[in-house]
């Protein structure tokens, strides 16, 4: 797995950027807008950094790069605002030397060299006559399908075509049938030319749109740390920084949703084009969000002129728009998904991302499926359960003995020091598998605190039984009164003159307590200093006198418990780490648990949706051929597959121990409230037969959406993860005391 740029990308990042800072300031953006929408200095620039160039062949004259080297481009030049028709350029350039290279090499040249400007038409002329087109009011020819025929549209003769218009762009309205026209090519083989083309335009202006948006929000969050209200900066308030959070995700998402569509049009093509469609919407939608609440974030001043916002907030619309409404998009993608729609997939080029787990995690995860497939029973497999209600010992025990439990393990503690990737692909068989690993989840938690922290003796008596399939753990943090405030503990552990300790309290949603053999307890051991001070850990034996569990059923067909401890007493061997230490430990335990978010859940209700869709008849016809039912499951698997590249990502800066900017909040938060939305979403959608329990694709759905709504709240809720992730990754001030 591979997200970083590959060297020369760098460098050519770092080149264009520098450029573009110069080049591309406000000052001249408000320039160009005053001369029509383009800067004739900055586009010559660029084609003396061989910008225009980057697409078309090395025996055309270029420089024979790929998409992700335009994607490279455009991102910054989303992130500066770059003017003039940049995406249509490199895409109209890479048409006209694959259909032409010789018979058009003058006019090639010239346009690479940035004395001659070339767009391109997203529609067939001979549908569409008059068109709007980027960089039309000053392009010195457009490329176009017209019918059966690629043509090079003349405008040597158009006159003046530049108007007044949102974000004073060069776009322009031209009747593009009647200027004159030259045939490049015609044919099958032109066509799918051209629409390749077109399809890369959708990526390149999708990854533009991701630079924009950022750069809106980090306008916004440098600005709320500066303003202030009320005798703290507005970055304080929850109010100003989580939606800013939410959009820092969404637009980190959207960027890496376009990344993995390139990489799929090389690699794995089957979904590649409902990718493509899916990532311009998604970053066309998400910039139109990012640049609206960017600007309110600055309140008044955001609507005034002088201040930059206002210029992301225009083209953020001005330039997807050129296509056309993002909304048919997702229903271009729901149409290539589920209605058989071909795309002419790119040729992207060279590809160094890599979003493949490897041969040994799939060696790993065929294994896992091999044994679940050979000890589950259909008895066993009619009891599954995604909770611990689903839990069975036997299975349990066998697992432990393959070695499957706990795989991250070093191999004396029952492991196999498998590689994160790896653990990846065991998480996604237990997902296929319907098999719950919420016994597993908590009891690796516990387990690798004691294996960090734990005592010789707490490692001899619990550890081994951990390790042998004998023992399971739950999880004592949350109190009736504290909720996510787990540090507000007021369980207390007092110390006896003996050494050992009492317990006296209660805690909430102690799940799997009823039939596990340990609690990992958070106590407070001294309550005269800060809250967050006074804490200490125990795994507690849940056979030790004084303890009582009462369950708590939830409407998502499963049971947690309320665990009560009266004066029970324990030997100090089953503290974990120091007295008044239990912050550190804790910290841990909730890093671990705030891991891959609910990415495969979200895969899971997709599927089951498209199959109860194939299955329900609307109007004589299966719902599946609905356009509506198409796009809205799209837009669920989009949701899908932004998770999925926002936990790859989470997964790859951990095994390279880069920087993380609160990338596991950010794929937790995303997965549990997208999980949210579209199960309520696609429960309507396949209604009355979704409210029915039975088995099958209807009794998935409608557990899917009891399911979702815990999703967001435990593991640390959505609130708390938009804190970390204001504070982390977008460097607001702290929100929580």
């Amino acid at each position: 797995m591979n997200f970083d740029l590959s060297e020369d990308q760098r460098m050519m990042r770092e080149s264009f950027a520098r450029f573009l800072d110069e080049q591309s300031s406000s000052e001249r953006i408000r320039a160009a807008a005053e001369q029509g929408g383009f800067d004739t200095q900055l586009w010559q620039g660029l084609a003396e950094l061989g910008a225009f160039s980057l697409r078309v062949p090395e025996e055309a004259g270029g420089l024979g790069l790929g998409t992700m080297d335009a994607a490279v481009l455009m991102e910054e030049v989303g992130r500066t605002l770059a003017s003039g028709p940049i995406a249509e350029t490199l895409v109209a350039l890479r048409v006209l030397a694959l259909l032409a290279g010789e018979a058009q090499a003058e006019l090639l040249e010239a346009a690479s060299m940035g004395s001659k400007v070339i767009s391109i038409a997203l529609r067939d002329v001979a549908r569409e006559p008059r068109q709007w087109v980027a960089g039309g009011a000053v392009a010195d020819a457009v490329i176009a399908r017209s019918g059966d025929d690629v043509v090079l549209v003349s405008l040597a003769d158009a006159g003046e075509r530049a108007e007044e218009s949102l974000a004073s762009t060069p776009i322009a309205e031209l009747d593009l049938a009647a200027a004159p026209a030259t045939v490049l090519a015609n044919g099958a083989d032109a066509l799918k030319v051209f629409a390749q083309a077109v399809e890369e335009w959708k990526l390149l202006m999708a990854i533009a749109l991701s630079g924009l948006s950022r750069e809106a929000i980090r306008l916004a969050s440098e600005y709320a740390c500066e303003r202030e209200a009320f005798g703290q900066p507005i970055g304080a308030y929850q109010g100003i920084s989580h939606p800013l959070a939410d959009l820092i995700t969404d637009v980190d998402g959207g960027k890496y949703l376009a990344w993995k569509a390139i990489h799929d049009c090389a690699r794995v093509p089957a979904n590649a084009g409902a990718e493509i469609s899916a990532a311009f919407w998604w970053n066309a939608e998400t910039a139109g969000r990012a640049v609206t609440q960017a600007l309110h974030t600055f309140g008044g001043y955001g609507l005034a002129t002088e201040y930059d916002v206002h210029l992301y907030n225009l083209r953020a619309k001005q330039w997807p728009l050129i296509a056309g409404d993002p909304a048919t998009f997702l229903e271009e993608a729901g149409r290539r998904l589920y209605a058989g729609e071909a795309a002419a997939l790119p040729d992207v080029g060279a590809i160094e991302i890599d979003f493949d787990l490897g041969d040994d995690a799939r060696a790993m995860a065929k294994e896992l499926d091999d044994l679940f497939n050979a000890i589950l029973t259909p008895e066993l497999r009619a009891k599954a359960h995604y909770s611990f209600d689903g839990f069975d010992r036997g299975v349990h025990k066998q697992l432990a003995e393959a070695k499957l439990l706990f795989p991250a393990w070093p191999k004396e503690f029952g492991g196999r020091e498998a590689e994160p990737y790896a653990l990846n692909a065991l998480r996604q068989v237990w997902e296929d598998q319907g098999w719950t690993s919420h016994p597993v989840g908590t009891t690796d938690l516990v387990g690798t605190m004691i294996r960090k922290v734990g005592n010789d003796d707490l490692k001899e008596e619990v550890l081994s039984r951990i390790m042998s399939g004998d023992a399971i753990c739950s999880l004592g943090y949350s109190e009736p009164g504290c909720g996510s405030d787990v540090f507000a503990a007021k369980t207390k552990a007092t110390q006896l003159e003996d050494g050992r300790w009492r317990i006296d309290g209660a805690k909430m949603w102690t799940s799997g307590a009823n039939i596990a053999q340990y609690v990992l307890m958070l106590t407070r051991t001294n309550p005269d200093v800060p809250k967050h001070k006074g804490l200490t850990m125990f795994v507690v034996p849940l056979d030790t006198p004084g303890i009582e569990i009462q369950p708590v059923y939830t409407f998502q067909d499963e049971r947690t418990n309320a665990t009560f401890y009266d004066g029970v007493i324990i030997d100090d061997k089953y503290r974990l780490g120091p007295v008044d230490g239990g912050v550190k430990v804790m910290a841990a335990a909730l890093e671990m648990e705030h891991g891959g978010g609910f990415t495969k859940s979200q895969i899971a209700m997709s599927v089951a949706a498209e199959e109860l869709c194939r299955e329900i008849q609307r109007g004589g016809k299966a719902l599946i051929e609905n356009p509506d039912a198409q796009k809205r499951l799209a837009r669920s698997r989009t949701h899908a597959w932004i998770s999925e590249v926002l936990a790859n990502r989470s997964l790859w800066v951990g095994v390279n121990k880069l920087p993380n900017l609160a990338f596991g909040p950010m794929t937790k938060m995303f997965s549990s409230e997208k999980f949210q939305s579209d199960s309520r979403d696609l429960l309507e959608l396949t209604a009355p037969e979704s409210l029915s329990k039975r088995a099958g694709a209807a009794g998935e759905i409608n557990l899917a959406y009891r399911h979702a709504h815990g999703t967001t709240i435990y593991g640390g809720t959505s609130e708390v993860h938009r804190s970390m992730i204001a504070e982390r990754a977008l460097g607001l001030p702290r929100t929580r005391g």
